[in-house]
């Protein structure tokens, strides 16, 4: 009868058990790790669920090419695709813990939904 205020009511009475599925995503998202590869593999960037840049490999050939914009190209593009499965990993995990709760309340990532996330496009 009354639609979104009952939502409302709903998400305040279990306002505790949404703090404690929070504080487990964001747990989860540190540990949470894609690669990003370009090169045919010869840049390899790591990133977590924090979209933090763990790591980069770069094949040592690269460096001695002496094409540094190649190389500049070659990482942009690695830590890119790695931001974007970080993005999607993040959105499946928040997804996991929000279950259940009504969609559009505000969730990083742009949706609820695993199978849609902001910034791809």
């Amino acid at each position: 009868m009354f639609g979104p205020l009952e939502n409302v009511a709903d998400l305040l009475i279990n306002m505790g058990k949404l703090r404690e599925s929070a504080a487990r995503a964001t747990e989860s998202l540190g540990q949470l790790q894609v690669e990003g590869t370009s090169g045919g593999g010869a840049v390899t960037a790591k990133v977590n669920g924090r979209f933090e840049l763990v790591s980069l490999h770069i094949d040592p050939k690269l460096l001695s090419e002496g094409d540094v914009e190649l190389l500049e190209d070659l990482i942009t593009a690695a830590v890119n695709a790695g931001l974007v499965r970080a993005r999607e990993a993040a959105a499946r995990s928040i997804a996991s813990f929000a279950g259940g709760l009504p969609m559009g309340m505000g969730f990083p990532f742009g949706a609820a939904d695993p199978g849609t996330s902001s910034g791809k496009g």
